[in-house]
C-alpha cells in the first residue's frame, strides 16, 4: 500500500444519516467499511446529476477495492446512506495487519478476486446508462431523479402485484413480499434498484406501507391498509401529465398540511360538500407555532378543493370544501410533493458535487 492510503485512521462504529455522504469521488482512500444495517448508494456523479452504480445493504463491504488496487489511492466512486445506516470503519492499516497473518496462498485468491472484480467494475462503467438529460444546445439539462413516469409506473406495478399476489389478512391489510415486487420492477419492468428504495422509503414516510417481518424473521413484507391508492394516485398522476400547466392540480408543502387539518375535522362529512371551519385550523396551527395562515389555504381555492373562504359572525372564517374530490386526490398530491421535495433535494446534491 502507498504511503497516502497507509495514513493512520481509527477503525470504529459510525451512523449516517439520510443523505449523509461516507466519502466523494476521488476523495483519499484509507478505511473500508462494514454495513451493519441500513442502506448505502454508490453513484457517480454526472453534469448535474448522477448516475447510480449499486445498492448495499447490511454484512456488505464499501470500499475495499481501493486496498487491493496498487494503482490507486483515492475513491473511485461517491457512497452516500439513503436511510439512517450504521456501519464499522476498519482503517487500511488496521486491515493489512490482518492480511499478514493470512496464509500466503489465501491471500493470492484474494487478490485474484479483488483484481477481477475492479476489471468487471471497469467495464460496467463504460456500459454505465446515462440519467442526465441534455439541453437545447447540448447544455446539461436540470437533473431530475424521479420523472412522472417513474412514479407511475411503480404505483402501477405495486397495483398489479398487490393485486394478483397479495396475501390477504384478517385486519383488512394486504401483504406482497418485498422479493415479489422485486422480481417484477427489476426482472420484468428494468426499474432502476435506487429508484425502487427512495420509492419504498417514500411510501413508508407517507404511511402508505409498512415493513412486517417474514416467516424468516426479516422485515420484507410490505403491507397496506389500502391496494386501490396505488391505482388511484398511478390514474391521478397520470392525467396531470397530460394536461395544460395552467389546469394541473398542485398546491405547496403549507396547503397540504391546511387541508390534513380539513380531512380531520371533516371526516365524519357525508356529502360531496362540507363547510370547514378555518378559523378553528389556523387557531390550532397557531396555538402549535406553526407559521402557516389562511394565505396558505388559496391553492386549495384555485385548485377547485374548496370556495373562497367568507367571513361570519365573529370574523369566523368559513370555506364549502369540496370534502369528496378532496379525499380522493389528496394521497395523490401528498405523494406529488414528496417526489417534488425528492427531485430538489438530490438536484441541490448535484449542484454541490455530492
Amino acid at each position: 500500500m502507498s504511503q497516502a492510503a497507509q495514513t493512520q485512521k481509527k477503525s470504529g462504529i459510525r451512523t449516517f444519516t439520510p443523505g449523509e455522504v461516507l466519502f466523494k469521488e476521488n476523495d483519499p482512500a484509507n478505511s473500508l467499511y462494514i454495513i451493519q444495517k441500513g442502506q448505502i448508494r454508490l453513484y457517480r456523479p454526472k453534469g448535474k446529476g448522477f448516475v447510480d452504480l449499486a445498492i448495499l445493504r447490511s454484512g456488505e463491504v464499501i470500499g475495499e477495492m481501493a486496498y487491493f488496487d496498487e494503482k490507486s489511492t483515492r475513491r473511485s466512486c461517491s457512497a452516500a446512506a439513503i436511510v439512517t445506516t450504521d456501519v464499522i470503519e476498519i482503517s487500511f492499516v488496521a486491515f493489512a495487519k490482518t492480511m499478514e497473518g493470512l496464509n500466503p496462498w489465501f491471500k493470492t485468491i484474494i487478490n485474484t478476486l479483488a483484481d477481477r472484480l475492479r476489471k468487471t467494475n471497469e467495464k460496467v462503467k463504460e456500459l454505465e446508462s446515462n440519467s442526465v438529460g441534455f439541453g437545447a444546445g447540448g447544455k446539461v439539462a436540470d437533473y431530475v431523479f424521479f420523472h412522472n413516469s417513474d412514479i407511475i409506473r411503480a404505483l402501477s406495478t405495486f397495483f398489479l402485484v398487490y393485486t394478483a399476489h397479495g396475501e390477504k389478512l384478517e385486519n383488512g391489510a394486504t401483504q406482497v413480499h418485498l422479493n415479489k415486487l422485486r422480481f417484477y420492477l427489476f426482472d420484468v419492468y428494468n426499474f432502476p434498484e435506487i429508484k425502487f428504495e427512495e420509492f419504498l422509503n417514500l411510501l413508508k414516510e407517507a404511511g402508505m406501507v409498512e415493513m412486517v417481518k417474514d416467516d424468516d424473521g426479516l422485515p420484507k413484507n410490505i403491507r397496506t391498509q389500502n391496494v386501490t391508492q396505488f391505482r388511484s394516485i398511478a390514474v391521478f398522476m397520470n392525467q396531470q401529465r397530460l394536461v395544460d400547466d395552467a389546469k394541473k392540480i398542485t398546491i405547496s408543502s403549507k396547503c397540504e398540511r391546511f387541508l390534513s387539518r380539513v380531512l380531520l375535522q371533516l371526516k365524519s362529512a357525508d356529502k360531496p360538500q362540507a363547510m370547514a371551519d378555518i378559523s378553528a385550523i389556523l387557531n390550532h396551527f397557531k396555538e402549535g407555532n406553526v407559521p402557516i395562515t389562511d394565505e396558505d389555504f388559496q391553492d386549495a381555492i384555485k385548485s377547485g378543493l374548496a370556495e373562497d373562504v367568507l367571513v361570519g359572525e365573529g370574523n369566523k372564517l368559513t370555506s364549502v370544501v369540496h370534502i369528496e374530490k378532496l379525499r380522493m386526490v389528496y394521497p395523490a398530491l401528498v405523494m406529488q410533493n414528496a417526489v417534488k421535495k425528492i427531485n430538489e433535494s438530490k438536484a441541490k446534491q448535484g449542484q454541490k458535487g455530492y
